[in-house]
C-alpha cells in the first residue's frame, strides 16, 4: 500500500508540474496580446505597414498577429472575432469601413480589450480608447497647397479626387484641401472641371459633412485604381475645351494619383498637368522622377507603427498613455497621438526619401 501511495503521489506531483508548465506556456511568449487588422493586402502601402509591425513587434516583449480585411467589413469584423478568441488584450486596427468596423471594436470592448483606431478613425462608437495617425487635415492642405504653388495664370481647370466615401480619412483630407482651394476657386485662379457638387458648394469656406459627403460621393475613387481610371476617363471625355489644357489634379493617394495621371498624359488635348498623391509609394516615387506625378505626401509610416505599438506596449505594461490631440468620432473625442506629414517633389525626393533610409537609391532609376 505505502509503495503504491507513494508511486500514486509522485505521479500526481508530475502531473501537476507539467500542468503548471502548460499554463505557464499558454500565459507567457506563446500568446497572442497585441491584434493588428489592416484592410488590405493589395495596396502597397498596408504591405509595408505589415512588415514594420513585424518588426516592432520583435522589438517588444509582445506577441502579435496581422490579419487583413480584403476591403470586407465582414471578413474584417471575422478577423477581430479570432483575435478576441486567441485572448488579445490590445487591438490595433485600421477599418475597411470607418462605420461598420464600430461593431467589430465594440464586440473587443465587450472582452475588456483597449482599441486603438490606426491611421484611419473609426466613427460613431465610444469604443475607441486611442487614436495613432497622420494630421490627415494637414495631408489635404499640403496637397492643395502644392497645387496652388505650381499652377499659372487663373480659370486653371481643377479636377478633384476623393478617396473612399466610407473612409472617415477621405473627409479629413478632403477638408484640408478645400479650406486651401475654396479661396483660390472663389478668386478665379481655379474653375471646379468635375463636379457639379462642388460648384454649389464653391462659395463656401468651410463645408458641413453632409455637403462633404456629396462631393465626395460623386467623385470618390474609393481608394481603387481601376475605379479612378474610369472616372478620369468619363471626366475627360465630358469635357470641353475650356477644362482642357494646363489643369490642376487633386489626386487622393499614389494608386489612384498613378492611374489618373496616365489617363491625363494619354489626352492629347492636356497640355499640363499637376497632381498631388500621397503615401510614397515606391512606384509613385517613379513617377515623380520621371515627371508623371508631381509629388506625393510623405507619411512615414515607420513612425506611426511605432506611435501605435508605443500606446499598445504602454497599455500592456500598465504605463500612463501620452497623447498629443483628439478628434471627433461623432460619439466621443478620441485622443489621439499624431504623426508630422511632409510634401515630396523632385527638389527634396532624395532628402526625404533616401537619405532617410526610407528607401534604398538603387530601388529608382535616374535619381
Amino acid at each position: 500500500m505505502k509503495k503504491g501511495f507513494k508511486a500514486m503521489a509522485i505521479m500526481m506531483v508530475v502531473m501537476l508540474f507539467a500542468a503548471l508548465v502548460t499554463a505557464c506556456g499558454s500565459n507567457g511568449s506563446s500568446k497572442v496580446s497585441v491584434g493588428i487588422v489592416l484592410p488590405t493586402k493589395d495596396e502597397e502601402r498596408w504591405i509595408q505597414d505589415e512588415q514594420r509591425f513585424k518588426d516592432a513587434l520583435k522589438e517588444s516583449d509582445y506577441k502579435g498577429e496581422i490579419l487583413f480585411s480584403q476591403g470586407s467589413s465582414a471578413k474584417e469584423k471575422e478577423n477581430v472575432e479570432t483575435l478576441i478568441n486567441k485572448g488579445i488584450k490590445v487591438l490595433i486596427i485600421c477599418p475597411f469601413d470607418a462605420t461598420a468596423a464600430g461593431a467589430a471594436v465594440e464586440a473587443a470592448k465587450k472582452e475588456g480589450i483597449t482599441v486603438i483606431s490606426y491611421d484611419r478613425l473609426i466613427t460613431n462608437t465610444d469604443a475607441v480608447d486611442y487614436y495613432a495617425t497622420f494630421d490627415s487635415n494637414k495631408v489635404g492642405a499640403k496637397q492643395a497647397q502644392y497645387l496652388v504653388d505650381h499652377v499659372k495664370g487663373t480659370g486653371v481647370p481643377l479636377y478633384l479626387y476623393a478617396g473612399a466615401a466610407t473612409d472617415n480619412n477621405s473627409f479629413l483630407f478632403f477638408a484640408g484641401a478645400w479650406s486651401v482651394l475654396q479661396p483660390k476657386i472663389a478668386d478665379g485662379t481655379f474653375k471646379i472641371a468635375n463636379s457639379s457638387e462642388a460648384i454649389a458648394v464653391a462659395g463656401k469656406a468651410k463645408l458641413e459633412r453632409e455637403e462633404m459627403a456629396k462631393v465626395i460621393g460623386q467623385v470618390t475613387t474609393s481608394w481603387n485604381p481601376d475605379e479612378a481610371k474610369n472616372k478620369a476617363q468619363t471626366h475627360l471625355t465630358a469635357a470641353g475645351a475650356d477644362l482642357k489644357g494646363d489643369v490642376a489634379i487633386l489626386g487622393p493617394n499614389d494608386a489612384t494619383a498613378r492611374s489618373i495621371a496616365d489617363v491625363f498624359k494619354a489626352d492629347s488635348a492636356i497640355k499640363s498637368y499637376v497632381i498631388s498623391g500621397q503615401d510614397a509609394d515606391k512606384a509613385s516615387g517613379q513617377y515623380i522622377i520621371d515627371g508623371k506625378q508631381s509629388m506625393t505626401i510623405f507619411k512615414d509610416t515607420r513612425t506611426l507603427v511605432k506611435d501605435a505599438m508605443g500606446l499598445a506596449v504602454d497599455v500592456l505594461d500598465g504605463k500612463t498613455i501620452a497623447t498629443n490631440g483628439e478628434y471627433d468620432n461623432g460619439k466621443k473625442k478620441v485622443p489621439a497621438k499624431q504623426s508630422d506629414v511632409v510634401a515630396v517633389d523632385k527638389d527634396n525626393f532624395k532628402k526625404e526619401l533616401v537619405e532617410s533610409g526610407y528607401y534604398k537609391e538603387s530601388d529608382f532609376k535616374g535619381l
